[in-house]
């Protein structure tokens, strides 16, 4: 008997908003932190506690800079994030099919 694909899904991604956080910037090259926050429906603080435990993983990279005067933060995935990201959603795949 073979293991069960549930082995397969990614335990950082078992949590709601870094589900969301994962989906969010697996469909763009990046994305600043408020329009993040805003799309999955979180706050300041809740975004940045979670985006920097995904990028302590490896996950994520958060880059912070200036736009003129004004700080600007923006999350994109690491190349280790998608492929764990595209691996969890494979084990889902074989769970539900």
């Amino acid at each position: 008997m073979s293991a069960h694909p549930r082995l397969d899904l990614n335990p950082a991604f078992s949590n709601p908003l870094r589900f969301s956080l994962m989906a969010a910037l697996a469909g763009v090259d990046n994305m600043l932190f408020k329009d993040l926050r805003d799309y999955i429906a979180t706050t300041d603080s809740t975004l940045s506690k979670h985006g920097s435990a995904l990028e302590e993983l490896g996950y994520v990279h958060i880059k912070k800079g200036f736009v003129g005067k004004k700080p600007q933060t923006k999350l994109s995935l690491t190349r280790n994030g998608l492929k764990a990201w595209q691996d969890h959603l494979n084990a889902l795949r074989e769970i539900a099919g």
